[in-house]
């Protein structure tokens, strides 16, 4: 029988990049963007503070674009301060690059496997769900829904016991299942 576990956000994640005030590697964002216009072009920051000593850093959405060229949805979400908006844009791989940042998922989500009737179980066939593209490493994943300690998630693996069609040792934010055998 299949269990189906999920992967939820439960905040947006730290933004790591050095501080120019202090020595902190660590911001928090909490939504919020800075919009302004010139004439005809029109630049969008995502807001950033310090987690140290509360300064602002502007991480930037796009830069002098033509106001015709941002969809109105998009505007409309920017005036409001859509969080959603925030998440969406953390997630993308263009503006953390723009911006030379890299992002702290730390205890910024959770893992729900729908209650601990599987853990009794001899085998037990799990498909893991993200909601979120969140890089995650499997095994601790793993360890944290079967209650098991880390090692002996890891001695499973290099015994055959846990098998999946993906790489276990590594990172991974994309969906995945694997068995475990005990």
């Amino acid at each position: 029988m299949l269990t189906t576990w999920f992967v939820l956000p439960t905040r947006l994640p730290l933004v790591r990049r050095r501080c120019h005030a202090c020595a902190s590697e660590t911001f928090r964002t909490t939504g919020k963007f800075r919009v302004n216009a010139h004439h005809k072009l029109i630049d969008a920051w995502l807001l950033a503070l310090c987690t140290s000593c509360g300064d602002t850093v502007k991480l930037t959405v796009f830069e002098r674009a033509n106001v015709r060229s941002v969809r109105p949805e998009l505007l409309d979400r920017l005036h409001h301060n859509d969080p959603g908006l925030a998440a969406e844009l953390l997630a993308d791989p263009a503006l953390r690059r723009r911006n030379r940042v890299a992002l702290d998922w730390a205890g910024a989500w959770r893992l729900d496997t729908g209650g601990s009737a599987h853990l009794d179980r001899e085998v037990i066939d799990v498909s893991v769900r993200f909601t979120t593209p969140i890089p995650i490493r499997p095994v601790r994943l793993i360890a944290d829904g079967c209650a098991l300690p880390r090692a002996e998630v890891e001695w499973l693996l290099a015994e055959g016991k846990l098998v999946s069609a993906v790489r276990l040792d590594g990172r991974l934010s994309g969906d995945f299942t694997f068995t475990l055998k005990r």
